[in-house]
């Protein structure tokens, strides 16, 4: 028996006891108890003997189990170093009374530990015991409007349990529509509206398909659900990804703005974010995209300008146009741009050669296949895999050698012609990044690297009777066979086409192969060529998966920090985001064969929610400073009220908005001159009290950084302090996008605050 296939079975094993010990023996239970260490007794010499006293004292309401003989409460575990508690074994009257016992503080059923599907959130380092979680109440009451396809609330992940009642301030409604009414709201979903007038106008004679809020697409639902959906165990995609999942604030209510009908126009998108602002949400998450990248045109722009004067802020999905440079049409100075990556689990198919060679491949094969111990063939002739004529050559009921390195075929085409072949797995060689995007597998096989086929190929060519096995619904987790997070190859990158003066995107986020909610009753994955398979929970790749846990962390942010402002959250977010990748190397790009990434495709870094929570120095923004950053575009006096409105001025027009990353720009007219660009900036000490920074740089290449002050000294907490950044540079074309940082560094180590230093081109370079 293989190893992985043994400790399979030991956690199966162990899983249904822990199953058959909560369920078939329920009135006695496993509890973790939490006390309060410096209510012990004197007369105790240790506090296991004090925890034992506790248990004792139990007796007179100690029950007789389902086998008819007496027991008593039982110690597992005592901690004292975590936190001060023990776990033991009691029944629910034992638990009651020991509630009254002095220092007892808490208590709560122990749980089988399992591998988590919107397993995004732990590889952010969200987690139960420290941290923003805790420190938040997980987002409780906080709510995050969703603007996009709608919500299909019958879903797991909008169960209202363990959600307190509405808060007052919440002026929403849940309108009723077609296959929607006021019953599919609850605590969690508190509002749900739709907006489709202006389609209606545009396109009359298109019929809209469910009129309501009722999502029948499945883009709204598995957004929402990544934001704040709540707890649900059981959840996998068809075997992979088993576990639990959740949204990174699993406590935030939602409110879903139907906006999208089979496509959308900007009238809807404006109403449903209007609306939105009016109903008092808090966070406001769009995962879609406008074609018009003019800042005073594009609808997005527009209604977040309004959204961040009401003290709500906006993230955007930064598009998934890449990943060429300059394809963010939306990249708005007022919003929060985010960009997507890879996280830290393989959905894999393990091929077991018979020479014993073990090798982790790629699938999404939507079932347990039978592929053990089959003859393995390759010919070069066949290994093009190019029709299923071709294919017809090969023996029956073996595993074919696809090379998709050579000749046209693409993985897609090798999907389509295998099914009609006779053999009964594929080995898979490709490298192409949207391949290990796809959920779309419909023949039993695994995708593996030219690297690893050498070993394929060597030992099929030699072995008088080579053969292999493959194993599917594999999940592997950690730094094999890839390191993460990587940035994804579709995600857009700047110079933002709306505004570059601005360096976006802002962060990066998890958004490849993200599971979770979705519409029941869409097409999901496939069998073959006939057989379509659906599921309540799906795995999707975008900027629009990874948008929605920026949100939902803006969210945790909010509950804890309920007196930030929108900018002083995403400056939180930005200069505590990791520009590393859990093997502590710089994020690598897919699209370029794994080479280091840039501030231009993954901004600030992966988003840190537990490092956001305490970030030391906030760089804020007031909403003049937004209306004089405007002020200075150079648009018309129209074109600059149609963002800022009449009620504002243009007294004092200024580019230098006060945000927490940095871009120096040169346009073609420029070109092998050597400029310089001056940033004043503002901090807040938003530490605990007194504190001293010095200045940490990392200078991107043939340029000059100078900063003045090198140290800021703050005397008490909310104090501000100024600095002067200056960047001489050369305007040069070879070497047109170069990047550094800026780091703040605590004296004691506390606090690293960073800041990105990006040398563009600027939008003439590349119209």
């Amino acid at each position: 028996m293989e190893l992985s296939k043994a400790v399979a079975l030991i956690l199966l094993s162990w899983f249904l006891l822990l199953h058959h010990f909560h369920h078939a023996s329920a009135e006695r239970s496993v509890y973790i108890v939490h006390t309060d260490k410096s209510s012990m007794p004197k007369a105790f010499s240790s506090h296991t003997y004090w925890y034992s006293s506790m248990l004792k004292s139990l007796k007179s309401v100690a029950q007789t189990s389902l086998e008819g003989q007496n027991s008593e409460p039982k110690i597992i575990y005592t901690y004292d170093n975590a936190f001060h508690g023990f776990s033991a074994v009691m029944t629910k009257a034992e638990l009651q009374a020991l509630k009254k016992s002095p220092g007892f503080i808490s208590a709560y059923a122990d749980d089988v530990v399992t591998p988590d599907t919107t397993h995004s959130y732990k590889f952010l380092s969200l987690n139960t015991a420290t941290g923003l979680w805790p420190a938040s109440n997980y987002g409780k009451d906080v709510i995050i409007g969703v603007i996009d396809t709608g919500i299909w609330p019958e879903s797991p992940s909008f169960r209202d349990d363990g959600m307190t009642e509405i808060p007052a301030r919440w002026k929403g409604i849940c309108q009723e529509g077609e296959q929607f009414n006021s019953s599919s709201c609850n605590k969690k979903i508190i509002g749900a509206r739709y907006f489709n007038e202006g389609f209606r106008a545009q396109l009359p004679d298109l019929s809209i398909g469910v009129n309501s809020a009722r999502d029948v697409d499945g883009h709204g639902t598995h957004v929402a659900s990544i934001a704040a959906g709540n707890f649900v165990d059981g959840v996998s995609f068809f075997g992979y990804a088993p576990g639990t999942a959740r949204g990174v604030a699993p406590r935030a209510r939602l409110a879903v703005y139907k906006v999208l009908w089979n496509g959308g126009v900007n009238s809807d998108i404006l109403a449903g974010i209007d609306q939105a602002v009016a109903d008092g949400v808090d966070i406001i998450s769009i995962s879609l995209g406008i074609r018009s990248s003019l800042l005073y045109e594009n609808p997005l722009s527009i209604a977040s300008f309004g959204a961040r004067e009401k003290g709500i802020m906006v993230s955007l999905s930064a598009g998934n146009r890449g990943p060429s440079v300059r394809t963010i049409r939306s990249g708005i100075p007022w919003a929060v741009v985010v960009t997507s990556g890879t996280i830290d689990r393989w959905l894999a198919g393990t091929l077991t050669l018979g020479n014993g060679k073990v090798i982790t491949g790629w699938t999404t094969f939507p079932a347990r296949a039978s592929v053990r111990n089959l003859p393995l063939v390759y010919n070069e002739t066949l290994s093009e895999c190019s029709s299923s004529e071709l294919l017809s050559g090969a023996p029956e009921q073996s595993i074919i050698v696809c090379n998709l390195t050579i000749g046209n075929t693409d993985f897609s085409s090798a999907m389509n012609n295998l099914p009609e072949s006779n053999v009964r797995a594929a080995i898979l060689i490709a490298e192409e990044p949207p391949i290990f995007r796809s959920n779309l597998f419909p023949f039993p096989g695994v995708v593996i690297t030219p690297t690893e086929a050498r070993e394929v190929i060597n030992y099929a060519s030699r072995s008088s009777a080579p053969r292999a096995t493959i194993d599917f619904q594999q999940t592997i987790l950690g730094t094999e066979p890839r390191a993460a997070p990587a940035l994804s190859d579709d995600a857009s990158r700047g110079p933002a086409r709306s505004y570059d003066g601005i360096l976006k995107p802002d962060l990066m986020a998890p958004g490849v192969s993200i599971l979770a909610a979705y519409y029941p009753h869409a097409t999901g994955p496939r069998i073959g060529k006939n057989i379509f398979l659906s599921t309540d929970y799906t795995l999707i790749s975008g900027t629009s998966m990874a948008c929605p846990h920026v949100s939902g962390t803006a969210a945790l942010l909010k509950a804890a920090h309920p007196e930030w402002s929108p900018a002083a959250i995403q400056s939180a977010m930005m200069t505590t985001a990791n520009p590393l990748d859990n093997t502590n190397q710089p994020i690598k790009d897919m699209a370029f064969d794994y080479t280091a990434a840039t501030p231009l495709g993954i901004g600030s870094g992966l988003v840190d929610p537990n490092r956001a929570l305490d970030p030391g120095l906030i760089y804020d923004v007031s909403h003049q400073d937004l209306v004089n950053l405007v002020c200075s575009m150079n648009f018309t006096r129209e074109q600059t009220q149609t963002i800022i409105r009449s009620s504002h001025n243009c007294s004092t027009p200024s580019a230098d908005l006060n945000y927490p990353s940095f871009v120096a720009l040169f346009s073609f007219a420029e070109r092998g001159r050597t400029l310089t660009r001056r940033f004043q900036r503002t901090v807040t000490n938003v530490g605990d009290g007194a504190a001293r920074y010095r200045v940490k740089l990392e200078t991107p290449e043939n340029t000059t950084v100078r900063i003045q002050p090198q140290t800021l000294v703050f005397q008490k907490k909310y104090e501000k302090k100024s600095y002067v950044l200056t960047i001489r540079y050369k305007a040069d074309i070879e070497t047109q996008n170069r990047d550094g940082s800026l780091t703040w560094i605590e004296e004691n180590g506390k606090y690293r605050v960073r800041s990105p230093i990006m040398v563009s081109a600027g939008a003439d370079n590349f119209d």
